[in-house]
């Protein structure tokens, strides 16, 4: 039997993260016409909006490997927030969406994982609360009742181990009669956020980003869609396994130095802790009659003291010397105790006159060339760019020691502000042709 007491507390934490990601979005009011779209992660849609909008889904799976003893069993939980509608007939009410979290356990034993698999159906009831208030007005929370399935199949991996390579699915299966028209009308049916946590007795799964050498062609052939399975297992350990919407590292870890929960897509917590302190008191107070996580998150943001702020502004997580191996190719007579990074201490580099060959001819601060991005980016931006006329600021080398060049627009509208501050453009050689004389 799958072990009821295994610690499940720091993959629980990562889960609530991913649980709460787009639950609230800067800046938190109702009223605010930015950031209006939320759930974004792991919505999962009941089959008859999918039919409307084909870009959503109504199910999402992932696939790992399990190496195992013979008989190994695992436990599913599968998590989402069900959509709870509120509204309210004061004459300034409109409506908001909350969410009450859901879940979804069961265990599949040895003869099912290994054999035919198991589909477990599950319904959620829906449901409407009353609420009075004071002013002779009420609040009405209502919820839909949602049903769907939870798949786990395995399939045996080829070789003289002990392995398979499992599925678990989730589908909504949620009836809609008539089918929503826009996404606001379809969330209340779709499970939001959702994600799975497996644990497993008798094996242990395997990372899919780091698999052991014979493993490699079965985490090869594993298709993920929605969610992505790492490893979240205490103390390293390989028993526990998260899939979840976020695209995460084996064995994540939220921050310490985080206050709290931001709610805010994986946000930065300096930078939506410092614009939410820049709510007016008017806009703060809206945002705490918005929602009762919202007024939380607003009343911790407020009693945040200098310290704290401090530890969001940055963080070490390892200090270590970086001493380069001879191997690298870094000359006999290194000394460590001269900083790579030092100009002054490295006679043999010198941005401002050192020169690349390009097309037979020598390029430096001072040349002018056309830009050809393409061959190595990937930034939409570049297309604006072919053809540009820039001038080479800087012959720089990365740490591999190979140049690359720093350039500045000519047509910019303010090419010498632009060049006072540092501001450049940055390409490597073969992205690159000399144009007239420098």
């Amino acid at each position: 039997m799958t072990d009821p007491g295994m610690n499940l507390d720091a993959a629980r934490q990562i889960a609530d993260a991913v649980l709460y990601e787009g639950y609230i979005l800067y800046p938190y009011r109702a009223s605010s016409q930015k950031n209006r779209s939320r759930w974004q992660f792991g919505v999962v849609m009941a089959p008859g909006y999918t039919a409307v909008d084909p870009s959503e889904t109504s199910a999402t799976s992932a696939e790992w490997v399990l190496e195992h003893a013979g008989q190994p069993e695992v436990r599913v939980i599968l998590r989402f927030l069900q959509v709870q509608r509120r509204s309210t007939s004061a004459a300034d009410g409109g409506t908001w969406d909350e969410a009450v979290e859901r879940e979804v356990e069961f265990s599949v034993g040895a003869e099912e994982l290994l054999g035919p698999g198991l589909d477990r159906e599950f319904s959620v009831p829906g449901g409407e609360d009353h609420e009075p208030a004071p002013d002779a007005s009420s609040t009405v929370r209502r919820r839909e009742p949602l049903a769907g399935v939870l798949s786990v199949r395995t399939t045996p991996v080829p070789g003289p181990w002990r392995a398979v390579r499992i599925q678990v699915r989730a589908e909504n299966r949620t009836a809609t009669d008539p089918a929503p028209a826009v996404r606001d009308e379809a969330l209340p049916t779709a499970l939001v956020a959702a994600h799975v946590i497996m644990t497993v007795s008798g094996g242990s799964f395997l990372s899919m980003t780091d698999p052991p050498e014979w493993a490699k062609p079965a985490v090869a052939e594993c298709q993920n869609t929605g969610w992505w399975p790492v490893l979240a297992g205490p103390d390293g350990g390989r028993q526990v396994m998260l899939a979840s919407p976020i695209i995460l590292y084996d064995h994540p870890e939220l921050a310490p130095e985080s206050p709290g929960e931001l709610y805010d897509g994986t946000e930065i917590d300096e930078i939506l802790t410092l614009r939410t302190l820049a709510l007016s008191d008017e806009e703060k107070a809206e945002a705490r009659a918005t929602d009762p996580r919202a007024a939380a998150l607003i009343d911790r943001v407020d009693a945040m003291d200098a310290p704290t702020m401090e530890r969001l502004h940055g963080t070490i997580r390892s200090v270590r010397p970086a001493v380069p191996d001879k191997k690298d190719g870094f000359p006999a007579d290194y000394d460590p105790s001269v900083p790579w990074w030092d100009p002054e201490a490295d006679a043999s580099v010198s941005p401002e006159t050192d020169a690349v060959l390009i097309a037979g001819q020598p390029v430096a601060r001072g040349s002018l060339v056309r830009l050809q991005p393409g061959k190595r980016r990937a930034d939409a931006q570049d297309m604006f760019l072919a053809g540009r006329i820039a001038e080479v600021q800087a012959v720089l080398h990365d740490i591999e020691d190979q140049p690359y060049l720093a350039v500045a627009l000519t047509d910019h509208p303010d090419p010498d502000l632009s060049i006072a501050h540092g501001r450049f453009l940055y390409f490597m050689p073969d992205e690159v042709e000399p144009w007239g004389s420098s």
